[in-house]
C-alpha cells in the first residue's frame, strides 16, 4: 500500500474519532456514565464545608404521612368496605415500545423488576387474594400464569418470558382477562392492572364494547402508563372504577404500582356482606407419598390435606381442584383484617418540642431504642401515637403502618394492664 493511501485512511480514521467526539461532547466513557445520572445534584454542604449526600429520608416521610392522612380523611368521611379477596390480573406490555430506554435499562427490565417487588408486598397485604399475570406482544394476548397464590411461581415465569416485540393490543388483553374474571364466585373482587408502554393500540374490533363488558361484569380496571397519557385508557379506568396514572420516572411508576397492593373500596354490588365456606387443612406428614391435584406429580412430605375430600394441595391460599373449597390457614384471615381496623396516623412532634432538648435528651424511639437526637446533638424528627403517647423515629413509623399494623406502645399497655389488675 502506498504512503498516499495510507495517509487518507488515517485521515479518514481521525475525522470518525472527531465525530464520535462530538456526538459524545468530548467526554470520557467515565465521565458519559456520570454525565447522565447527575449524581453531583445529589451532594450538599454541611456546616463544617464537607459535601454530604442529601438526606431523602424527610422528604420521603413527608410524602408518605401525606398519603397517609389522604387515606384516613377518606376512611373518616365515609364507612368504605374493602374486599379481603382479590383476583388481580396483571396485564404487562411487551411490545417493541417497551423496549425505549428512556427508563433504564429499559422499560421492559424496570417493569419486570417492579412487578416482582409488587407481587412480594401484594401477598404480604392480601393473604387470601390470588395474582394471575397476562403479557401482551405483536397484538396477541397470552395468559403468562393462571390465577394463583404462589409468587415464586409468577416471578420464576415472568422472568422467563421477558422479550418485546410488535405492537400492543388493550381490546385483546381486556378480552382475555374477561373471560378469566368472569369464573370468579361472587364474593371475589375482580381487578386488572395493566402496565402500558405503547402510545396506541392495534385493536381488532370495537373497544368500547368491551369496556362496556368489563364494566357489566364489575371488573376494575387500572393503568399505569410509561410513557403519555392516552384517552382510551383515561376513559377505560373512568368507567371501571380504576385509576389512571402516569409514570415519571423509574421511582414515580414503583410508588405507582405499590399502591394497588392494599385493597381498594369495594364496588357497591360487592359491599353486600355474604357468608363464604373455607377450609383449614392440615399439614401433611414427612414422611407422606401422595399426588398433589395442584401439578399431578407424585410428592413426599409436602402441602395440605383437603379437610372436605382429602385432596393434597402444595401451598396456601389455594382452592381445592377437586371439591372447589377455599382452603386458607388461620395466620391468613388474622392478617387480612389489619385493613378493616387500621391504626391511626401518628402525630408529628411540635416545633416548640423539636427544640426543647431538655424534653427530648432522655427520650428514645419506644420501636428500635435509638436515640432521637440527630447528629450533632440536635433534635430529630419524630412521631408519637395520639393514644399511648410513645414516640417513635420515622422508619420506625413507617414500618409501624406499612408492615406491623400494630403500636408496640398500645400492645404493651394490653399486656401490662392484667398484671396490674392482679397484683390489685
Amino acid at each position: 500500500m502506498k504512503n498516499s493511501e495510507r495517509s487518507q485512511l488515517n485521515g479518514e480514521a481521525e475525522e470518525e474519532d472527531d465525530e464520535e467526539e462530538n456526538l459524545n461532547g468530548g467526554l470520557e466513557a467515565w465521565e458519559r456514565s456520570y454525565a447522565d445520572d447527575r449524581s453531583w445534584e445529589a451532594l450538599q454542604e454541611d456546616e463544617s464545608g464537607f459535601l454530604r449526600p442529601i438526606d431523602n429520608s424527610a422528604i420521603y416521610h413527608a410524602q408518605y404521612r401525606r398519603r397517609l392522612r389522604g387515606r384516613s380523611l377518606t376512611a373518616a368521611t365515609a364507612r368504605i368496605q374493602k374486599g379481603l379477596i382479590r383476583y388481580l390480573y396483571i396485564v404487562i406490555d411487551l411490545s417493541r415500545a417497551a423496549a425505549e430506554m428512556d427508563f433504564r435499562p429499559s422499560r421492559m427490565a424496570v417493569v419486570a423488576k417492579q412487578v416482582e417487588a409488587f407481587v412480594r408486598e401484594f401477598f404480604d397485604q392480601n393473604p387470601l387474594s390470588q395474582i394471575g399475570l397476562v403479557t401482551v406482544k405483536d397484538g396477541v394476548a397470552n395468559c403468562l400464569t393462571d390465577l394463583g397464590g404462589s409468587p415464586k411461581s409468577h416471578i420464576k415465569a415472568l422472568m422467563g418470558k421477558l422479550g418485546c416485540s410488535g405492537d400492543s393490543s388493550i381490546q385483546n388483553a381486556l378480552d382475555l382477562v374477561h373471560g378469566l374474571l368472569n369464573q370468579i364466585p361472587s364474593y371475589g373482587h375482580r381487578e386488572v392492572l395493566i402496565l402500558y408502554s405503547a402510545l396506541s393500540t392495534c385493536d381488532p374490533g370495537d373497544i368500547m364494547e368491551t369496556i362496556q363488558k368489563c364494566k357489566e361484569s364489575k371488573i376494575r380496571c387500572s393503568v399505569i402508563g410509561l410513557s403519555a397519557e392516552m384517552f382510551i385508557c383515561k376513559h377505560l379506568c373512568q368507567e371501571t372504577g380504576g385509576t389512571y396514572s402516569v409514570a415519571l420516572d423509574e421511582s414515580h411508576s414503583k410508588e405507582l404500582i405499590l399502591e394497588h397492593a392494599p385493597p381498594p373500596p369495594a364496588i357497591a354490588e360487592f359491599a353486600i356482606a355474604s357468608l363464604i365456606k373455607m377450609g383449614f387443612p392440615q399439614r401433611a406428614g414427612e414422611d407422606s407419598i401422595s399426588i398433589c391435584s395442584c401439578h399431578k406429580e407424585v410428592k413426599v412430605g409436602v402441602g395440605y390435606t383437603c379437610p372436605r375430600c382429602k385432596a393434597r394441595v402444595c401451598e396456601l391460599p389455594t382452592e381445592c381442584r377437586i371439591c372447589g373449597l377455599q382452603l386458607v390457614s388461620s395466620p391468613h384471615l388474622a392478617r387480612s383484617y389489619h385493613h378493616l381496623f387500621p391504626i391511626a396516623p401518628f402525630d408529628e412532634a411540635t416545633p416548640s418540642r423539636l427544640n426543647d432538648l431538655h424534653y427530648i435528651s432522655g427520650s428514645t424511639c419506644f420501636g428500635c431504642q435509638q436515640s432521637l437526637l440527630a447528629s450533632g446533638n440536635k433534635a430529630g424528627l419524630w412521631v408519637a401515637c395520639p393514644k399511648c403517647k410513645k414516640h417513635f423515629c420515622l422508619e420506625c413509623d413507617i414500618y409501624i403502618h406499612e408492615s406491623l399494623h400494630n403500636c408496640p406502645g398500645c400492645e404493651s399497655l394490653r399486656q401490662s394492664n392484667p398484671v396490674v389488675a392482679n397484683e390489685g
